[in-house]
This record gives structure tokens, C-alpha cells and sequence, in this order.
């Protein structure tokens, strides 16, 4: 029987009593879920600017001129002499501050042209100059 006894005893020493570590386990959770609700992360707050109603995106209207391919300046469907430039654009200018002037100008005008207007239109206080290529003209 001592035998008997012997191995008994093994196994008794030889199983883990596995509950001390699950209660550790079940503390460090409930010390992470605890601890994890108090951080508060940091971040940046976004002020959106409010929408625009569709009316005002429509009243702003671009100062337009077409040049053809024989440099005559056309602006709001007449035509123009090139000296008048400033005139017009400091008009229209004032009538709608934040328009900008727009160049159409046809393939075969010339760059001489261009420069004018545009230089003319910077003396009238515009600074925001766009260039189109129009082949229809």
C-alpha cells in the first residue's frame, strides 16, 4: 500500500491550482476597463464654416473678354478698343469686387494682346488674371 499512497501524493503535487491566477486575470481587467474610461484623448476641435446659399455663388460674376484670332477685344458683346480696357474692368470691377477677369482668346491671337489686357487689368486692381484657349471664336 505505501505504493499506492506514494502515487497518490504525486499527483497531488503535480496538478496547478489554477484559480489565484484567474482572479489576478479578472483584477487586471477590471483595472484596464476601469482606468481606460477616465483617458481622455486629445484632439483638435473643427469649427466648419456655415453653407452658402446657391444666390450668392451666382452674383459673383467674372470680367470676360474674348480676343479673336485678328486681336479684336470683345467684352459683354461688343467690342472693345484695347485702350478702354482699364476703364471697363475698373467698372465692372466695382460693380462685383470679387469677380476676376477671364482671357478667351483664340489659338492665333496674339501673346502682345494678352499682355495688355492683362497688364491693364492689374492697374485696375484686379489681380486674379485666368487665360482660356477658345477655337470656336
Amino acid at each position: 500500500m505505501s505504493r499506492l499512497a506514494r502515487h497518490h501524493s504525486d499527483d497531488e503535487e503535480s496538478s496547478i491550482d489554477l484559480t489565484p491566477m484567474l482572479d489576478v486575470v479578472f483584477i487586471m481587467l477590471i483595472f484596464f476597463i476601469v482606468t481606460a474610461s477616465f483617458i481622455k484623448e486629445s484632439g483638435l476641435v473643427v469649427s466648419r464654416p456655415d453653407a452658402q446659399n446657391n444666390d450668392t455663388e451666382s452674383e459673383i460674376k467674372n470680367i470676360v473678354f474674348q480676343i479673336t484670332a485678328t486681336d479684336e477685344i470683345w467684352l459683354e458683346g461688343r467690342r472693345i478698343d484695347v485702350r478702354s480696357v482699364r476703364a471697363n474692368v475698373e467698372r465692372l470691377h466695382a460693380k462685383n469686387p470679387q469677380g476676376s477677369v477671364v482671357l478667351q482668346a483664340h489659338p492665333k491671337a496674339h501673346t502682345d494682346t494678352l499682355t495688355q489686357i492683362s497688364d491693364q487689368s492689374r492697374e485696375a486692381g484686379v489681380d486674379q488674371i485666368s487665360l482660356t484657349i477658345n477655337e470656336k471664336q
